[in-house]
């Protein structure tokens, strides 16, 4: 797109103001500045557009027709910026705050904190929208999204969060069942719960699990499957079996004494969670807010730190991809891989539905 050939913004300001009030001096006035700059900047204008805007008879202004004709336009102009900055800082300032998250993440680890946020920032309101598709920013007129990814948001504001990992957890009733379950091989006569996200394409799965824990014979494709993360672990939780879960989900319950880890390994995830946000909004002072309380929330559950050097959470990376399923690597002096950890298992490179390229501003 060719770039825009306007007359400088001084000009057209100095313009709109002395043809309103068909006065240099108030137009000085009103803009603070001389009555000789007015004067210098409408000469300047009329130089550029190679047209006169103004008529001097004596001690009068009067506008020509080319001026009077251009006056409406310049005014609306300047009404339309001035609108939009104002609802701009409105939606800053005094706005609530609406976050877009997924439900599971909502539901498991968001809405348990939440209140700690709303004692700290009662001035804030906060609207959670938890949708598994990604949704548009400016449509949508979202201030912060938490995504679950491999972090490429083109347009957007991308900071990592968190890293995440797998292991078994269940019903502490399940665990006192007659069947044992002390270790990784005991999953064979156990329900598997399946997290079927995105018609399947999981980070890690069953499969992947028992493979890193030596469990051999068992059949990892039998049992239920659910479509949200929040539902597998609700199904262990109500006894129903043996789910493979993520941390940051489970992690409350597991502290209410609602779930257990009977074993390990755990497993990292290939995905991360990332805050996103519209450029322009990620300094607001609500948005700040809000992500200086996430990054205390992740520190606190020992989740800060990832496995890759030197990344901290609540650092700003700039991401560039150099393959179509190939890891992301941040800008940094030594590349970071943020799709694997010691123990993923080989040739696991598959996308997930809600994942970078798919994103909308």
């Amino acid at each position: 797109m060719a770039a825009r050939r306007l007359p400088p913004l001084n000009a057209l300001r100095a313009f709109e103001a002395a043809a309103r009030h068909l006065s240099f001096t108030i137009a000085a006035q009103e803009l603070s500045v001389t009555q000789a700059a007015i004067s210098h900047q409408v000469k300047a204008l009329e130089t550029h557009i190679g047209v006169q805007l103004f008529r001097r008879r004596n001690r009068t202004l009067e506008l020509t027709e080319v001026g009077f004709a251009y006056l409406p336009f310049l005014t609306q102009a300047f009404d339309l910026l001035e609108t939009a900055s104002r609802k701009l800082v409105q939606q800053e300032v005094e706005g609530p705050l609406k976050i877009s998250v997924l439900p599971s993440f909502a539901t498991k680890w968001l809405l348990p904190r939440l209140q700690k946020f709303r004692q700290r920032h009662p001035e804030i309101d906060v609207l959670v929208s938890a949708r598994e598709e990604l949704v548009d920013f400016y449509a949508e007129q979202i201030d912060l999204g938490i995504r679950y990814g491999r972090g490429s948001y083109p347009g957007l504001s991308v900071e990592w969060l968190m890293a995440d990992y797998k292991y078994p957890v269940c019903s502490p009733q399940l665990l006192k069942a007659d069947l044992p379950l002390t270790c990784p091989q005991d999953l064979k006569n156990q329900t598997l719960l399946h997290d079927d996200v995105a018609g399947g394409a999981v980070d890690i799965d069953w499969g992947d699990w028992l493979t890193i824990a030596k469990a051999e014979d068992i059949n990892f494709r039998r049992g239920p499957g659910y479509n949200d993360s929040s539902m597998v672990i609700n199904a262990a939780i109500a006894g129903q079996g043996v789910a493979l879960a993520r941390h940051s989900l489970a992690q409350v319950d597991i502290a209410n004494g609602l779930l257990v880890a009977p074993f390990g390994p755990e497993v990292a995830t290939g995905f991360h969670y990332f805050i996103v946000t519209a450029p322009e909004s990620r300094d607001w002072q609500k948005v700040t807010a809000f992500r200086n309380w996430l990054f205390e929330e992740v520190a606190a559950a020992g989740m800060d730190s990832p496995p890759s050097e030197g990344l901290r959470s609540g650092e700003a990376i700039v991401w560039e991809r150099s393959g179509a399923y190939a890891p992301f690597k941040a800008d940094k002096k030594s590349a970071l891989s943020l799709t694997s950890r010691d123990r993923k298992p080989p040739g696991r490179e598959r996308d997930n539905e809600r994942d970078n390229e798919r994103d909308k501003r």
